[in-house]
């Protein structure tokens, strides 16, 4: 039996060092809002700064299977993606990857009770972790390191549907949005309208519904926004990993700017 125990504690350290190793150039923070609200937080600067010099801003929003307090789990869909050597070198920018507590939801109080397009929230308060999120967000929106031209939110999933709610929120902080496999009830995106939007979404999703983003994707349009669709056939809801390896993806997003 302490055999046993030693073994698993053994692993669990070991986990526990190669997820440090894997993630180690993020930096663990934790913010606390005018409110009292805590949220933690990565952040991943650009490899080589250089005094004067303006960078973009990304910021990630994970799905609801990474939620917790660890600070870590919200890095592992797209985490490494950043990392690459060669995307630091040609697209450097600050990285923003917050986690959310296990008993919130991003931009709901809870999961929503629908996933049918128009059954989505259309009015609602803004959620206290969003308060807190938007709060840090603007903290390093008053640096003058950062591009406010080029501040980019996406999100997957959970983090899709949150991607939505902020560019309708605050058009005017964001110069593009990446919703990957979200939804978003249709009605509120007129108000998204000055943002750039890509948006991807797996046709066979059995657990947010591809009508979402195809909704979506029309009512951006009929608003007179600048938006793309990719819709991959076949793919259910890890629609993430076929984007994540667009190889249009960095360009595309580092290429947007405020007008």
């Amino acid at each position: 039996m302490k055999n046993t125990v030693c073994t698993a504690l053994m692993l669990l350290m070991s986990v526990c060092m190669y997820a440090q190793e894997l993630y180690g150039e993020y930096e663990k923070k934790v913010y606390v809002s005018s409110q009292g609200d805590s949220l933690k937080y990565r952040l991943l600067r650009p490899e080589a700064e250089k005094a004067g010099k303006k960078y973009p801003l990304v910021l990630f929003l994970h799905g609801a299977g990474e939620r917790g307090d660890d600070n870590q789990k919200q890095l592992v869909h797209g985490g490494q993606m950043w990392l690459n050597p060669v995307n630091r070198e040609e697209y450097p920018a600050f990285v923003l990857a917050p986690q959310c507590p296990k008993e919130d939801y991003w931009a709901y109080v809870g999961r929503p009770k629908s996933f049918v397009p128009g059954e989505m929230p259309e009015v609602q308060e803004l959620t206290r972790i969003f308060r807190t999120l938007k709060e840090l967000l603007d903290t390093y929106l008053a640096m003058p390191q950062v591009d406010k031209d080029r501040i980019y939110v996406m999100g997957l999933s959970m983090g899709g549907m949150g991607t939505f709610d902020l560019a309708i929120r605050y058009p005017e902080v964001f110069a593009a949005a990446v919703p990957i496999c979200g939804i978003v009830n249709p009605a509120r995106l007129s108000a998204a309208k000055d943002v750039k939007f890509r948006i991807y979404h797996g046709d066979a999703d059995n657990i947010v519904p591809v009508e979402g983003s195809r909704q979506a994707y029309k009512a951006l349009k009929a608003a007179g926004a600048d938006v793309e669709y990719i819709e991959f056939p076949g793919v259910n809801h890890g629609s993430w990993t076929p984007a994540f390896n667009d190889s249009e993806f960095m360009g595309w997003l580092f290429n947007q700017k405020k007008k």
